[in-house]
C-alpha cells in the first residue's frame, strides 16, 4: 500500500498562530483567567487539550468581567470587540490577518454606500464576524438559487468566506454581477485554503481512496471532503486515528491523505503511523479479527454500497460482501430496490448462506424483515398501536395486506364505518390499522382500520367540543330534516337548527329554507356535552328582515307579497324582505267585504301600497283598495280624455 501526503494539509497560519499564542499565555503566566470566545479551532481534540491546561471556553463576554480573552483566527463583530474594551478585559487578538483584511474592506465599503454581500454560511463564525464590521446589514448568500433572488441595488461589494471553494464563489459572484449598477468583487478565499483545496483536487485524482482528517464541523475540513469525492468515491472523514476504516482501506493499493487547517500535526503523523501499519503481520492479524464472525440464520447490520433493480449489494464487515436480490427484499412483489434503499443507507439483514458460489453471501432482508416484524405486531397487538399497512388485493371477504413485511386480512366488515360495496378501489393504498386478533403460531394477523377510523372521528369530537363557544359562526352540512329544524354536520358532531330558528319568517317545514347536502353557516346558540346536543341558528347569520325592510321602503311605495295567513279582520300579506304587513278588511277592496275570504285565498300574489310603517311596534298596514282607487281615478282621467277627443272631432266636422 502507498500512502501520499497532500501538500498544504494541516494548520493554516492563521489557526497556528492562534495555538502557538495560547500556547505562550499558558506557558508565561498560567491559566488564571485565560479565555477564549468561542472554541480556539474547529478542532475538538485541540479545544479538549487546551481545556485540560486551562483555557476556557466562553460564548457570551457579559459572563466573564476580569481577565484576558484570545479572540480565534474567525475574528468577531466590531460591536463585541468594542464591548470587550469597554469592559477593560485585556484583548489578545488572533483574528487571521487574511480575514482582517476582509473587517477592513467591509467597513470601508459600506461606510461608501455599498450593500456589502457575503458569500457564505450566515452561521460561521467567521461570517458572523465580518458582518459585524458593516453594521450586521450584509445579505449573506450561500447557493446559486439565493443569488439570482437577490434584489437589485446601486452599488454593492462582493465578498467571500476565506474557506469557500473558488467554483462556489466563481458561480454566484457571476450571477450578483448583474445585480447592481456598480458591483465590485473581491475573491476573499484564503490563499492557503485555495492552494490546499487545489492539493486535495489533484491527489484525488491519482488515488484509489482519500482520508481527510478534521473536524466534522469544520467548514474548510467539509470542503476538502468535497473536493475530494468529486475526483475519488472511496473518500473517508475522520477526525482521529481509531475512526480509521482499517478494514476497507486494506483493499486499496494507493491511498491520499489531507487535513483541515484545524488539524494538528499530531493528529496528522498518528493517522500516518497508522496507515503505515497496515502491511505489518500484526496489523494484518487485527484487520482480520475486526471482521465480523456470521452464521446461517445471523442477523447482521451492514452498509449498502450500491443498488440496481434486481439487487442490493451490502457491507456487512465480513470479508466478503453480501447480496440480497429482490426476492429476497420484500413480499411486496411490485417493490423496485431503488424505492426502498440508496447507496450509504445502513440496512440489518438476515445471513442466508455463507456463499453462493461465487464468493458472496447470500443475504435477506425480507426474512429478517419477518422476523423482526413478528416482535413488532405482537408489541403493536398487546399495545393496541396503530399500525400502517399496505393493501396488496382484495379477496374473498375482506382485504390482503402487509404490515411489517407480513400479511394480515382486514374483514369487509372492518375496513370502514361506512358500508364499502367495492373493496378493489383499495388496492395499494395505505392504511391505519389495529390489530384485533393475533396469533404467531398459526401466521394469523387480523386488522381493523375502522377500529382507527371510530378513534380518530372520536378525538375529532373532542377538541371540537373543546373548541366551541357560544355565538361563534361556523360552516356546516345539513344532513337530516325532520318536522321541528334541520340537522347539520359541524364537523363531527350533529347539531339541529330549530325550524323557529331557520328564518325570520314563520316556515311550515325545514325545507323551504334548506335542503339534504347544504353547506350553511350558522351560530352556536347553545350546547350541552353531556346531552351531546348542539344548538344552532341559521337565521342569526343573516340581516334581520325587519332592518332591510325599513332601509329600502317608506310609507307610499306600491310593492308585490304573498297572503300567507286570513283572519277575520284581515289578511297577512309576506312581502320580498319577509316581513309581514296586514291588508284589514276594510282595505282589500273598494266594494264591501265580508270577510277577507270571499276576495283572497292563502298563496295569491297580491299588489299592495304601504299606508303606515310603525317602527316602534314593527307593523306595517298595507292596502289593496288603494291601488284600486288609484287604477279606477286613472280610467276615469281616460274616459274624460276619450270623451273630449270625441267632441272635438263632432265639432270640427260640422264645422266644414
Amino acid at each position: 500500500m502507498k500512502i501520499i501526503i497532500a501538500e498544504h494539509a494541516g494548520f493554516c497560519f492563521g489557526v497556528k498562530r492562534a495555538v502557538e499564542t495560547a500556547e505562550k499565555i499558558l506557558k508565561e503566566s498560567g491559566s488564571e483567567n485565560l479565555y477564549s470566545f468561542g472554541p480556539l479551532v474547529h478542532n475538538s481534540q485541540v479545544v479538549e487539550k487546551f481545556n485540560k491546561e486551562g483555557l476556557n471556553v466562553v460564548e457570551d463576554i457579559d459572563s466573564i468581567s476580569t481577565g484576558k480573552v484570545i479572540v480565534r483566527s474567525h475574528g468577531i463583530p466590531e460591536s463585541l470587540q468594542r464591548l470587550i474594551e469597554e469592559k477593560k478585559i485585556e484583548l489578545i487578538d488572533c483574528t487571521c490577518p487574511f480575514v482582517k483584511s476582509v473587517h477592513n474592506k467591509v467597513s470601508n465599503y459600506y461606510k461608501e454606500g455599498y450593500q456589502i454581500v457575503i458569500i457564505g454560511d450566515k452561521d460561521h463564525p467567521e461570517v458572523i464576524g465580518i458582518n459585524g464590521w458593516c453594521n450586521n446589514a450584509a445579505v449573506i448568500i450561500n447557493s446559486e438559487e439565493e443569488a439570482k433572488c437577490l434584489p437589485h441595488y446601486d452599488k454593492i461589494c462582493v465578498v467571500s468566506q476565506t474557506t469557500n471553494t473558488f467554483n462556489k464563489f466563481n458561480n454566484i459572484a457571476n450571477i450578483i454581477k448583474n445585480k447592481g449598477n456598480e458591483v465590485k468583487i473581491f475573491n476573499t478565499i484564503c490563499n492557503a485554503t485555495q492552494k490546499r483545496q487545489s492539493a486535495c483536487e489533484e491527489l484525488a485524482k491519482k488515488v484509489d481512496a482519500m482520508i481527510v482528517i478534521g473536524g466534522y464541523h469544520s467548514s474548510n475540513t467539509n470542503k476538502l471532503v468535497e473536493v475530494s469525492k468529486r475526483h475519488c468515491s472511496n473518500t473517508y472523514h475522520i477526525e482521529v486515528a481509531k475512526e480509521l476504516p482499517l478494514q476497507e482501506l486494506s483493499k486499496f493499493n494507493t491511498i491520499g491523505i489531507t487535513a483541515g487547517a484545524s488539524t494538528p500535526d499530531w493528529i496528522i503523523k498518528e493517522v500516518v503511523d497508522t496507515m503505515n501499519n497496515i502491511n505489518n503481520d500484526e496489523m494484518l492479524d487485527a484487520i482480520e479479527k475486526s471482521f465480523t464472525r456470521i452464521n446461517r440464520g445471523d442477523i447482521v447490520k451492514g452498509k449498502v454500497i450500491y443498488v440496481t433493480d434486481n439487487e442490493i449489494m451490502v457491507n456487512i464487515n465480513y470479508k466478503s460482501d453480501g447480496i440480497v436480490t429482490k426476492d429476497e427484499l420484500s413480499s411486496d412483489p411490485d417493490v423496485n430496490p431503488k424505492d426502498l434503499f440508496k447507496e450509504g443507507d445502513d440496512i440489518e439483514v438476515y445471513v442466508v448462506k455463507l456463499d453462493d458460489g461465487e464468493g458472496n453471501v447470500v443475504l435477506s432482508y425480507k426474512r429478517m424483515e419477518t422476523i423482526r416484524g413478528w416482535e413488532k405486531l405482537e408489541e403493536a397487538f398487546n399495545n393496541k398501536t396503530v399500525v400502517e399497512c399496505k393493501v396488496l388485493d382484495n379477496i374473498k371477504g375482506g382485504l390482503s395486506v402487509l404490515v411489517y413485511g407480513i400479511k394480515g386480512f382486514i374483514p369487509a366488515s372492518q375496513v370502514s364505518i361506512k358500508y364499502v360495496d367495492d373493496l378493489s378501489k383499495y388496492k395499494n393504498m395505505k392504511l391505519k390499522a389495529k390489530i384485533i386478533d393475533f396469533d404467531k403460531d398459526k401466521n394469523r394477523v387480523v386488522l381493523s382500520s375502522k377500529e382507527v377510523e371510530k378513534e380518530e372521528i372520536e378525538k375529532k369530537k373532542e377538541e371540537l367540543w373543546n373548541s366551541l363557544k357560544i355565538g361563534d359562526v361556523i360552516e356546516g352540512t345539513v344532513v337530516r330534516l325532520a318536522d321541528f329544524g334541520a340537522f347539520v354536520d359541524i364537523g363531527g358532531i350533529d347539531g339541529l337548527i330549530h325550524i323557529s330558528d331557520l328564518s325570520w319568517f314563520r316556515v311550515n317545514s325545514p325545507s323551504e329554507i334548506v335542503n339534504v347536502g347544504d353547506i350553511v353557516k350558522v351560530q352556536i346558540l347553545d350546547f350541552d356535552k353531556e346531552k351531546n346536543k348542539v344548538s344552532l341558528g341559521l337565521k342569526q347569520t343573516l340581516p334581520k328582515p325587519w332592518d332591510v325592510f325599513v332601509q329600502n321602503n317608506k310609507v307610499g311605495d306600491v310593492v308585490t307579497g304573498k297572503v300567507v295567513s286570513l283572519l277575520d279582520f284581515g289578511a297577512f300579506v309576506r312581502l320580498k324582505e319577509g316581513v309581514e304587513g296586514l291588508v284589514h278588511v276594510s282595505q282589500i277592496s273598494t266594494e264591501h267585504v265580508k270577510k277577507p275570504s270571499d276576495k283572497l285565498k292563502v298563496g295569491d300574489i297580491v299588489t299592495v301600497k304601504i299606508m303606515d310603517i310603525n317602527e316602534e311596534d314593527n307593523r306595517i298596514s298595507l292596502s289593496m283598495k288603494a291601488i284600486e282607487e288609484e287604477n279606477s281615478k286613472k280610467e276615469e282621467v281616460k274616459i274624460v280624455n276619450e270623451d273630449m277627443n270625441v267632441s272635438i272631432a263632432d265639432f270640427m266636422e260640422k264645422d266644414k
